[in-house]
């Protein structure tokens, strides 16, 4: 341990202080400040103690417990985690019913039901949760532990998103030494600033999500793959992106000179385990009404919303020169059309006969999800950053920075984009990405070791 770490510990301390109880979203100019300020700290941290691995566990737990008492301010989803989780626990199928529908006809039982509905806004108010069962078994918990607190409900959650960031922490240590890669890659992760606003500070569950996604790929390289489809199942449950990566898995189950190689009928079986149990997390809120209105609200992301995307705004704007509107609506069926093609090729044609050839090809199948998709919030960057820890692409590490422009949209009044800031985030990252990929064949010193 070094004194010059003490001291940018605590600078870095003092700014995450700032960045969780005296920020405004609209502030553009002192978020982007903050924020580069404690990744730029956050980095130099890691070189200087990047062999003391439990040194930087303790500076990653102390980083994410200054935001405990803290509300979530970049981000107001933590409403209607809370609504959906009061509801559980009052006997409603969170699935069913409309919160502005309920507000409206009065006959909503949730405690501080509307300071929930104004607190969540209009757009999450006016549609279906879109939350997996798993998900939401972790709102009730917080309702359950937390009553009618709404700050008790936001600590609850934080407590099982940091358990779950030191989950990854752990898992990803020991799938790291089974691959013989450098353990402290991990804090690309865990110590990167983007995982700690995003996920401790502002509530999201893409952390808890990868958290079974982590165990579920290092049992399956254990060759533990019932056990690794219950766990993938889980992760799903969270959050439905791991469903991207069951095709995959293809080659790593059946190749010939896989280093793990099990065969096609085990496959099929996890395949079987992963489909059964994600049903059975739903049977509780089972029924026709769930099932469309489940559908219509994952089909929103698709066709309604947009929000910080790169290819998908390229071709709405060719759509409004050729059609004159925006054409959304085709763009949004067309597009997840060619990610399943293009995932379909990356299982069929890609050697994923090893675990980091596979989890390469997950992170280069997500990526190509997200640079396709109509909407891609902040958050969504936790996961090809992640898996970019057990491969030699670098690109995602600095998504996790330029990210942070996509908050532009809310320094106005009126939600507004800035188009010049969505251009710059992707001509960087996409640019790093085929750059990496132009040169993947080629030995490169590793400037993040």
């Amino acid at each position: 341990m070094h004194k010059v770490s003490l001291l940018l510990i605590a600078i870095t301390a003092a700014f995450y202080l700032s960045f969780g109880y005296d920020l405004e979203r609209y502030d553009l100019i002192k978020l982007i400040g903050l924020y580069s300020a404690v990744f730029y700290l956050s980095w130099n941290i890691y070189k200087i103690e990047k062999r003391n691995f439990w040194f930087l566990a303790g500076v990653a737990l102390l980083m994410r417990l200054i935001f405990f008492g803290a509300i979530p301010n970049l981000s107001q989803d933590f409403y209607r985690f809370i609504w959906d989780g009061r509801m559980i626990l009052e006997g409603w199928n969170p699935y069913l019913h409309l919160p502005e529908n309920l507000i409206k006809e009065g006959t909503v039982t949730v405690a501080q039901a509307s300071k929930l509905y104004e607190g969540m806004g209009e757009l999450s108010g006016s549609n279906y949760t879109n939350y997996p069962p798993l998900n939401q078994f972790i709102f009730a918990l917080a309702g359950l532990f937390a009553g009618k607190s709404i700050l008790g409900s936001i600590v609850v959650m934080r407590v099982v998103i940091i358990a779950a960031d030191f989950g990854v922490l752990y898992f990803g240590k020991k799938l790291l030494e089974n691959l013989n890669l450098p353990v402290n890659r991990i804090f690309w992760y865990i110590l990167n600033p983007f995982i700690i606003i995003e996920l401790t500070g502002n509530l999201h569950f893409e952390g808890v999500m990868l958290f079974f996604l982590i165990w579920s790929l290092y049992l399956l390289h254990k060759k533990k793959w019932i056990l690794s489809a219950i766990v993938f199942a889980a992760s799903v449950s969270l959050k439905l992106v791991p469903l991207l990566f069951l095709p995959l898995l293809l080659r790593y189950f059946t190749a010939e000179n896989s280093q793990n190689k099990l065969n096609f009928w085990k496959l099929c079986l996890y395949y079987l385990i992963v489909v059964v149990l994600v049903i059975f997390s739903f049977l509780p809120f089972l029924s026709s009404a769930f099932i469309s209105n489940f559908s219509a609200s994952i089909g929103l992301w698709f066709q309604k919303f947009e929000f910080n995307a790169s290819i998908y705004y390229l071709i709405r704007w060719v759509g409004f020169q050729v059609k004159g509107y925006n054409i959304i609506e085709t763009a949004g069926k067309v597009l997840p059309v060619i990610v399943i093609l293009i995932l379909a090729g990356l299982a069929i044609f890609r050697k994923n006969n090893s675990p980091q050839r596979l989890i390469t090809t997950m992170l280069l199948g997500v990526s190509i999800y997200f640079f396709l998709s109509t909407t891609v919030h902040p958050w969504y960057i936790a996961t090809p950053l992640l898996l970019s820890v057990f491969t030699r692409y670098r690109f995602a590490v600095i998504w996790s920075f330029v990210v942070i422009f996509s908050y532009a949209a809310y320094s106005d009044v009126v939600f507004r984009e800035n188009l010049w800031l969505v251009a710059l985030e992707y001509i960087v990252v996409i640019g790093m990405f085929i750059y990496q990929i132009l040169n993947e064949n080629r030995k490169k010193t590793d400037l993040f070791l």
